[in-house]
């Protein structure tokens, strides 16, 4: 029992580390707890068995953490997404206006008017006192693929779809606006996209 577990321990933990950090949305995650769950019973026989209470004890407490992840992800978090895909697919059978999640904004894909895919959004900022957008933050690939730029782009200059944007500029126009700088992004929308379309 205890060679298996001393094989499982670090294998569940580490395929657990993965489906957590990719962050996929809430059932990827939530079995990524489950895996975790796994892991830290293995360390706690591994413990057990080799007289380390330390390991014990940390992984008593993690079972618990991640007992704890397990109801939050696969539970309340999975319930919301399902939720709120239910109401986009329930839309788009119907004659009202199409849905889709505001939390599903990031990760969509973005195209110019030209066609171009551009990147993808990374988050949406929305007026206080209106509730209506005010831009969108485009992550595109830099320096070869390995970093990113992020652009805001305002609302006039976007068309929302359901399973993507499409921004009103050229590719041209698109990458003439400021990369914004890491954790310092404008308090309303960028001017300049007027001069730049």
């Amino acid at each position: 029992m205890t060679e298996i577990a001393e094989w499982v321990a670090p294998i569940a933990t580490m395929i657990a580390a993965m489906m957590t950090a990719a962050n996929l949305g809430a059932r990827t995650t939530g079995w990524g707890f489950v895996v975790f769950v796994i892991g830290s019973l293995s360390w706690i026989v591994v413990g057990l068995s080799s007289g380390q209470t330390n390991l014990l004890a940390t992984n008593a407490f993690l079972t618990l953490v991640n007992l704890v992840g397990i109801w939050r992800w696969l539970g309340r978090q999975r319930a919301y997404e399902d939720g709120g895909r239910s109401a986009r697919d329930a839309s788009r059978k119907s004659s009202a206006p199409t849905l889709f999640t505001a939390t599903g904004i990031a990760g969509m894909s973005v195209d110019t008017k030209d066609g171009r895919t551009v990147g993808k959004t990374v988050e949406a900022l929305i007026e206080c006192r209106t509730g209506e957008v005010s831009y969108v933050v485009v992550a595109s690939p830099a320096a070869g693929g390995i970093a990113e730029q992020l652009r805001a782009v305002p609302r006039e200059a976007i068309v929302f779809h359901c399973d993507g944007l499409s921004i009103d500029l050229s590719n041209a126009a698109f990458e003439a606006l400021a990369p914004l700088k890491d954790g310092d992004w404008p308090d309303t929308a960028v001017p300049q996209v007027a001069q730049a379309a």
